[in-house]
């Protein structure tokens, strides 16, 4: 199965070892996620949104919108 992770990182002309690098992880733990032969701990989910100026649910196909959600302000 496609990854987004993938497809992303492929956009921005980056290997798996300057993502990986970005996330302080092995660039085979980083690989296992593209192959989806691991689960991606939220943690990491946050750092690749924020990196890639999107959301989680665009990495994890709940939706096409690319852009990132607006933050709402609590008072």
């Amino acid at each position: 199965m496609k990854t987004r992770i993938k497809d992303l990182r492929e956009d921005h002309d980056l290997t798996q070892t300057d993502v990986s690098k970005l996330l302080n992880i092995s660039q085979v733990a980083y690989s296992y996620y593209e192959l989806n032969r691991r689960n991606i701990p939220i943690e990491v989910l946050i750092k690749l949104a924020d990196f890639y100026h999107t959301s989680i649910d665009y990495l994890l196909y709940r939706t096409e919108i690319k852009q990132p959600y607006r933050s709402k302000k609590i008072s």
